[in-house]
């Protein structure tokens, strides 16, 4: 068909080494849109219902959307899908990077992994075609080593290569894949899957080009939206300072997660600003494939005697509080290093910075001694304490054996009360932006079929009185036109919260950059994005079309769920929510009830069409939405 899909999906059964191509129909690409949409179709269909997510029965999912791989900024973006280790739930990652436009443009728009290899392996497409290659002399790399000896053996150093690191192979809960060594698909445990199969890494020869429908309009909306950076300030923000920018409003707003995340504001955040940063440790702005805004960082420095590379990139903003605010550490410098072992090792810096955090409480309380952690004095604060249980977590050596498996699974193993220090839901570790002070993402995070994410709805600033016009114009796009006070927590509220949802799944379908595409400040809205997909496929694509498949995605994580016997009692916010937080600053006093949540969840459930009693999708809705087969 002419426009930007192959129509070639690659499967691959690691059990008994064969290799096939799926050429599904258009009309499959145009219900699901890519992505981890289109992913959570096939572990619907292919994991029996308690497989073990370390198994061979799981599947790993590697899917880019339809505009993946065009010349525009911020498409070139992979989803990860598989049952997830640390939850048992839906797994879901997203990464960006040059490798998603890579993998398009050598004929895949996507990967389906099943089975377990006898002996590491790697996979190396090229010209369409696929091999497995033995990698049993790549195991043990760090990423970038790896990434480089592939490319070596194949003796092309413009191959792109998503792969493992030793945390992987060594089963961490928290690992990640990693491309370009520095762009992680961290959360969810999706890089133990890949090393329970024996896959060290995909590398990927782009030999073709992607096409669109309408190359014309697609180069005029990348020319005017460089053009037009400058005129939205969190975008500007973005490219000037990375996502660090946004520290200090986080910190004015009570949402830096600080101490574990008993207090919103941390007297230390002027050190972890995104602007110290650049003024400081960075060495350059990166990009991803053909992307203007330029967020990424690269930074050099060091720390404890150790370099910090620019090979490995430089700390996101949840790296900096994870590290940073979450630990009461305030020297960039550690924070960087940390954020170093957690890509060459391949690990999750939200995951893993949170349950150091954890940890460092449990100590502090006494749930914790020195004979546990093998001497190391886990105060809060203690940099040198982190940057070592970092390592040992990579490595599962010591205490980080035991952390490995994760803050959840560790609590399990101490006094009942490292309950009440637990920050996680559906065992996965929370990101850094409080629900404390921005109520409707309290409910997002409860609900979200894969844990907490911060990326996976528009935050409440956003639909209040005191922002920008823009914001207000793109969001009445979604019938979103009752701008609410600051602070307001209301049935309207609620909706923008499940719109804004809908919305940012359909990014996560189509393999979108939510920093650049979106509901309210982004530099394309909701009109352009429709315009986009139309002119990438040659579809005529409207925006309710849009929000219905990102409903479609929701619903069949929630149908995986519901069949893994999730329901409405794992939709919870952390124990310690319940209690007032500590310290001072503007979230100061200010808890989250759990009486309060079930009452929310009554009126996100209406939105959402499921059942108010399970939580889970009406087979009437799931019908409308023509997902009667996943019922």
């Amino acid at each position: 068909m002419p426009g930007s899909i192959n129509q070639r999906i690659l499967h691959v059964d690691l059990s008994s080494g064969k290799t096939w191509i799926e050429t599904p129909d258009e009309g499959f690409y145009r219900m699901y849109g890519g992505g981890s949409a289109m992913g959570v179709v096939y572990i619907l269909r292919e994991v029996p219902v308690g497989a073990d997510p370390l198994g061979p029965d799981n599947v790993l999912t590697m899917f880019t959307g339809v505009p993946t791989g065009l010349p525009i900024s911020g498409q070139s973006r992979l989803a990860i899908n598989c049952k997830s280790p640390i939850s048992g739930a839906i797994g879901d990652s997203q990464s960006g990077g040059f490798f998603p436009a890579a993998l398009k443009a050598a004929g895949f728009d996507g990967i389906v992994v099943s089975g377990k290899a006898p002996e590491p392996v790697y996979l190396y497409l090229h010209h369409a075609q696929a091999e497995i290659r033995p990698a049993g002399g790549l195991w043990g790399m760090l990423t970038a080593d790896a990434d480089e000896a592939i490319k070596q053996e194949l003796d092309d150093p413009k191959l792109e290569v998503l792969g493992i690191g030793p945390a992987g192979e060594k089963l961490v809960c928290m690992a990640a894949i990693m491309n370009m060594h520095n762009r992680a698909n961290g959360r969810t445990g999706v890089g133990a899957v890949m090393g329970s199969k024996n896959l060290k890494a995909v590398a990927v020869k782009s030999t073709g080009k992607v096409e669109a429908a309408n190359r014309a309009a697609i180069t005029a909306m990348q020319r005017g939206g460089t053009k037009s950076i400058d005129q939205y300030p969190d975008v500007k923000g973005l490219g000037l300072n990375g996502t660090a920018d946004v520290v200090a409003f986080q910190n004015s707003i009570g949402s830096l997660p600080t101490r574990n995340y008993g207090m919103g504001s941390f007297d230390g955040f002027e050190s972890l600003c995104g602007d110290r940063m650049t003024d400081t440790i960075l060495k350059e702005r990166d990009t991803c494939y053909s992307c203007s805004v330029r967020c990424k960082r690269v930074v050099e420095t060091e720390f404890m005697g150790s370099k910090v590379d620019p090979t490995y990139g430089g700390p996101e903003y949840e790296t900096i509080a994870t590290f940073g605010s979450y630990c009461l550490i305030s020297d960039l410098n550690a924070v960087a290093l940390c954020n170093q072992i957690c890509n060459a090792y391949g690990m999750d810096t939200i995951a893993t910075g949170a349950t150091i955090a954890f940890a460092m409480e449990c100590y502090e309380n006494g749930l914790l001694t020195q004979a546990d952690t093998g001497g190391l004095d886990l105060r809060f604060g203690n940099a040198e304490a982190a940057v070592t249980l970092v390592e040992q977590i990579a490595r599962r050596e010591g205490l980080g054996d035991r952390l490995a498996e994760g803050s959840a699974r560790f609590a399990e193993t101490l006094d009942a009360r490292a309950l009440d220090y637990l920050v996680t839901i559906k065992k996965t570790e929370l990101p850094a932006h409080m629900p404390q002070s921005k109520k409707s993402l309290g409910v997002i995070y409860a609900v979200n079929p894969f844990g907490a994410d911060h990326q996976s709805s528009e935050h409440d600033p956003m639909y209040e009185e005191g922002g920008f016009p823009h914001y207000y114009e793109r969001l009445a796009l979604l019938g979103l036109k009752d701008v609410q006070q600051p602070g307001a927590m209301t049935d309207e509220k609620i909706r923008f919260a499940y719109l804004g949802e809908c919305f940012y799944s359909a990014m996560d379908s189509y393999s979108l950059c939510q920093f650049v595409w979106g509901p309210s400040w982004q530099l394309y809205g909701p009109k352009e994005m429709a315009e986009l997909i139309s002119a990438a496929s040659g579809w005529d694509v409207t925006v309710e079309e849009i929000l219905a498949v990102g409903e479609r995605r929701l619903n069949l994580m929630r149908v995986f769920n519901a069949r893994e016997g999730f329901t409405r009692a794992e939709d919870v916010l952390p124990k310690r929510f319940s209690k007032p937080l500590d310290g001072t600053g503007p979230s100061a006093g200010v808890a989250y009830p759990a009486e309060d949540l079930e009452r929310y969840k009554d009126v996100y459930y209406r939105f959402a069409g499921w059942d108010p009693k399970t939580g889970n999708p009406d087979p009437a809705r799931l019908a409308e939405l023509g997902l009667a087969w996943a019922a």
